[in-house]
C-alpha cells in the first residue's frame, strides 16, 4: 500500500471513530430529550425523538465494524467518546421543547458536516464501501435535520 493511501486510511479510521463517538453521544442526548420532553407537543416529540434515537443507535454497530474492517481499533470507553465527539453534553432535564429541538437539529447538522467531510477521505483511502455508506448516513442525518427544523416552523 502506498504511503499516501496508508495515511488516508489512518485518517479515515480516525474520522470513523469520531463519527462513532458522535453517534453514541447523540443517541444519549436524543434519549434524554425523549424521556424529559414536556408540554402540548409531548406525544409527537416523544415519538420523534425515539424514532431518531433508534435510527442513530442502529448505525453504531455498522460504523464500528467499518473501523474494524479497515484494520483499525474502535473506541473503548466513555472517555474516548467524550474526547472525540463534536456533540456537547446536555444534562438539563428542564429544557423547553423548542430548545431540545434546536439542539438536536444543530447536533445532527454537525454529523452531516462530518459525514460530508469524510467523503474525500474514503475516496483517497480507496474504501468504496465506506464511501457508499457515507451517502446513506448523510441522507439519514439530513432527514433528521429536516424533521427537527419542521417543528420550529
Amino acid at each position: 500500500m502506498a504511503k499516501a493511501e496508508t495515511n488516508s486510511k489512518t485518517a479515515l479510521i480516525a474520522e470513523l471513530n469520531g463519527l462513532l463517538a458522535d453517534h453514541f453521544a447523540l443517541y444519549t442526548k436524543t434519549k434524554n430529550f425523549h424521556w424529559h420532553v414536556k408540554g402540548p407537543r409531548f406525544r409527537d416529540l416523544h415519538l420523534l425523538f425515539d424514532e431518531h434515537a433508534v435510527e442513530i443507535r442502529d448505525q453504531i454497530d455498522v460504523i464500528g465494524e467499518r473501523v474494524r474492517k479497515q484494520g483499525g481499533e474502535t473506541l473503548t470507553s466513555i472517555g474516548f467518546i467524550a474526547k472525540h465527539t463534536k456533540i456537547k453534553d446536555q444534562d438539563s432535564t428542564t429544557l423547553s421543547p423548542d430548545d431540545m429541538i434546536t439542539e438536536l437539529r444543530d447536533d445532527n447538522q454537525k454529523v452531516v458536516d462530518r459525514l460530508k467531510a469524510m467523503k474525500d477521505l474514503a475516496e483517497q483511502a480507496g474504501d468504496n464501501a465506506t464511501d457508499g455508506l457515507l451517502d446513506d448516513w448523510t441522507d439519514m442525518a439530513e432527514e433528521r435535520v429536516w424533521f427537527l427544523s419542521s417543528f420550529l416552523g
